[in-house]
């Protein structure tokens, strides 16, 4: 098998408009065969995304009320997209089912996964293409973890003519209950397709041209970025950069299947190419970063001399259940990054934990910070590449509170204040924009 798997996102399948635009998409290239949708999005701000009101129709029937408000609303949307597309789909049958199995499963992820389900049989109608139901092929474990062994059920049954729709989203466990990915999972379906079809090309379409150098709302129109790797999108997709599922490139990644970012509103862009290695370019491709973290600053003498000293202090987090970002250290010092919602109003506990743990010389808490990260496979391989990031930052008048690289070399994360972030961020992009 070959070919090319396209994944389509809520906002590109939000109305009839939308999906025609799909259509044409779909039929311009023949090589398009294997095609992943989501559930509708929403048409307009106060519209209701499909999935939401799938939660909704969830939790109102577990508490034994009645559900009929959302129920209607889904029905009456799915009428208005096959009567304005012109297809043969009588909703009401499945929507029957779904009604009559809500209250078999207390987890939400059956509820949750119909958008997907109806919306990819809607348009199974609409291409005249084969609808692929991912429960029977797409395998997770007992403990919830997906199973390789869907890439060889999925390919055989992707085997064959035509055009192919398989819902995202979700799969089931080995009961047969269904089992949905993280919010946004229909990413990951989609690179679950392409693995198991050998796809030459992974195509995700959504409603941006692809990734942005910079975030728009900080960085007035930020360069786009036409290439990065695996591996650097990883590194940006953590610090918030979130056109795809950061589980997304798993599937792909060993095979080696190019991932491309595309604009259903602008076909003709190319967007983002996502690759095992990209072309030589500049050092940085790309920075992203967040606000919402706390540095916990530990202090004492001669603490690398003391054995033990380090699985004391993070033993005193995994006693709280809060887990750590980053470990800057120092001869006598240790840092630990966590972020707000992890300490939450454990600080004071966690403080506690440490004094008896290890007896330091000062422990304190240090809110308020924002951490950034310059990413760029080429860093490694340039000389100078800190001291223009270290010397934007100067320029700006921006105090460095933490400076942290990984062994990979691929990112540089800096730690400001909240207040400072924004003027970072534009610091750091004009120093290596192109």
């Amino acid at each position: 098998m070959s070919g090319i798997t396209c994944k389509f996102g809520g906002t590109s399948l939000a109305d009839a408009a939308c999906m025609r635009d799909v259509e044409r998409i779909i039929r311009s290239n023949s090589e398009r065969r294997f095609v992943v949708p989501s559930a509708p999005g929403k048409r307009n701000p106060a519209d209701k995304k499909i999935t939401d009101l799938l939660y909704a129709w969830h939790n109102v029937a577990r508490q034994g009320l009645d559900a009929s408000e959302p129920a209607n609303i889904i029905r009456t949307r799915f009428e208005q997209l096959a009567q304005e597309l012109g297809v043969k789909f009588d909703v009401s049958k499945p929507l029957t089912e779904i009604a009559a199995n809500v209250d078999r499963y207390p987890e939400p992820d059956y509820m949750a996964s119909r958008g997907e389900y109806l919306n990819g049989m809607l348009l199974a109608e609409l291409l005249k293409a084969t609808f692929v139901d991912p429960a029977e092929f797409i395998k997770f474990d007992d403990e919830g973890n997906f199973d390789p062994a869907s890439y060889a059920l999925l390919g055989a049954r992707l085997n064959g003519p035509g055009v192919f729709v398989i819902p995202g989203f979700y799969g089931s466990l080995p009961d047969g209950r269904v089992k949905t990915f993280s919010r946004g999972g229909s990413d990951v379906t989609g690179a679950i397709v392409a693995r198991a079809t050998k796809s030459d090309l992974y195509e995700n379409w959504t409603d941006v041209s692809g990734f942005l150098q910079a975030d728009p709302r900080i960085v007035p129109n930020p360069a786009g970025i036409a290439e990065v790797t695996y591996r650097e999108l990883r590194e940006l997709s953590y610090m918030g950069a979130s056109v795809l599922h950061d589980e997304a490139i798993f599937p792909v990644r060993e095979p080696g299947i190019p991932i491309n970012i595309r604009n259903t509103k602008e076909p003709s862009h190319p967007g983002t190419m996502i690759v095992s290695t990209r072309k030589a370019a500049g050092p940085v491709c790309g920075i992203a970063g967040r606000k919402g973290f706390t540095m916990i600053n530990i202090e004492k003498a001669l603490m690398n001399k003391e054995r033990g000293f380090g699985r004391r202090v993070l033993s005193a987090l995994e006693d709280n259940g809060i887990s750590f970002e980053h470990m800057p250290t120092g001869i006598d010092t240790i840092s630990l990054i966590v972020k707000d919602e992890e300490i939450a109003n454990h600080g004071p506990a966690v403080l506690r934990a440490i004094e008896r743990a290890c007896q330091p010389d000062r422990v304190t808490l240090a809110p308020g910070i924002a951490l950034i990260a310059t990413v760029g496979e080429g860093m490694s391989h340039r000389v100078g590449v800190a001291a223009r990031l270290f010397t934007a930052m100067a320029e700006a008048g921006i105090n460095l509170r933490v400076i942290n690289q990984g062994s990979s070399e691929i990112n540089i994360i800096v730690g400001v204040e909240e207040s400072d972030f924004e003027k970072a961020v534009r610091a750091i992009y004009h120093a290596f924009a192109n």
